[in-house]
This record gives C-alpha cells, structure tokens and sequence, in this order.
C-alpha cells in the first residue's frame, strides 16, 4: 500500500506524514501491513523520547509493524567533511530499523565494500532537559545495517496512460538509466538511503512470509 504523504518534489508537512503512520495502523489489521518503510527524514533537536515522529513509529511497532526508516543523507557537509550524529527523525528511534547506504562497487564480494559518504551517520545527537535543567543526548548507535543504495536501477511507474509524471525523471534526465525507453516502460537510476531502505523493508517482508510469527524486535535482532 502505497501512502502517499509528500509532494512530487519530495516536501510535504509534518503533519502529514503523523497522519499517514496514523492511517497505516489505523488500517494494519485490515490489510494485513506489517512492515512500513518510510524512505523519508527530518530534522530534529528533540530525544527520541519526545519527537513526535518517533512517537509514531513506537506505536506503530507496538502494534506489531515492523518500521524501516532511511537514516538521511547528511553525512557530509557542503566542504565535503564527513559529519557525524548527523541522523535525523524517525531515524533516531531505538525501536525501528534505521538503514544506511553502502556502496558496493559493482562487485559480489563485499571486501571492498564502504559506506557512503552522504549517508548519515550517528551517534543520535537528540536531547531532553532533565529535572535539573541539564541537556542530556540520546547518544545512540544509528543507523542499524546498512544497504545497497549507490546507483539503483529501478522501474518508474507509468500512469494509465502510459506517461511518466515523475519529477525528479522530467526534471534531471541524467538521472535516466540510459536503456531504451518505451511508453509504459522507463528506468531511473537512484542513490541515497530512501533507496537502501527499501531493501530491508522486503527482506523484513521475506522474514514474516517465512516464519509470521515473527515480532519487529525479533526481526530487528536477527537482522
């Protein structure tokens, strides 16, 4: 089930989005949803205690949805430094899956694999006051794994007339994969961590098909 909570430019409200969790678990039991994946990221000074997007996604793994999110794509600054605790919200949340991009240079071994540089990287720099006014910072390990997300090729959705109104293919057409194109059928090439995500929101799919059983920490544990 698609949610759609951003415009095609890829900004939307705050609001927006709680309301699209909501709707999710509003709806899990009735369509059997039981992994979310959220290739989506905000800035955000508040402890994971009391964002209000990590809210969302500890109730919406409290009812049994396993929530993978990207960790953002800030891991490097505009002089290209690497920048650490650079996660954002939801990806700051202890209880979800928080994915990374990692380049695997076109090879199978995973020997000369690396992270990504614009992958952002942790320790989760959000805070709460405690009750004698001291800043006191979540400090957590994000993200959680890691995935493939440099140049990924994949299928553009077409409407039902055959034409792309994708923003981002119309608007950078070097984004092409460079095969032909065909009406109905067009391929883009993609990086960033709301790609890598993805990819474990379907191994967690696999997982539950194998073995339903299975709860969001068990899934985050064997992953």
């Amino acid at each position: 089930y698609d949610v759609t909570v951003l415009d095609p430019r890829g900004f939307g409200e705050l609001g927006h989005l709680l309301a699209g969790i909501d709707w999710v678990i509003y709806h899990a039991k009735e369509y059997n949803i039981r992994v979310m994946n959220l290739s989506l990221a905000t800035d955000s000074t508040d402890s994971h205690l009391t964002d209000p997007l990590c809210r969302a996604v500890r109730s919406a793994t409290a009812v049994g949805i396993t929530v993978v999110a990207a960790a953002g794509n800030f891991g490097r600054n505009a002089a290209g430094t690497e920048v650490y605790g650079s996660v954002g919200s939801q990806g700051h949340c202890p209880t979800i899956i928080t994915v990374g991009s990692v380049n695997s240079k076109g090879a199978l071994g995973r020997g000369d694999d690396t992270v990504n540089f614009f992958s952002s990287r942790g320790p989760t720099r959000g805070a709460y006051l405690d009750a004698k006014g001291v800043r006191q910072v979540d400090n957590l390990l994000k993200p959680d794994l890691v995935a493939p997300g440099n140049k990924i090729i994949g299928a553009l959705a077409a409407d039902k007339f055959g034409l792309f109104t994708d923003y981002l293919a119309n608007t950078y057409p070097q984004l092409s994969a460079g095969l032909p194109t065909t009406k109905g059928l067009r391929l883009m090439m993609l990086s960033g961590t709301s790609i890598s995500a993805p990819v474990v929101a379907g191994t967690v799919a696999l997982m539950l098909q194998a073995n339903p059983g299975l709860t969001p920490p068990l899934i985050k544990a064997i992953l």
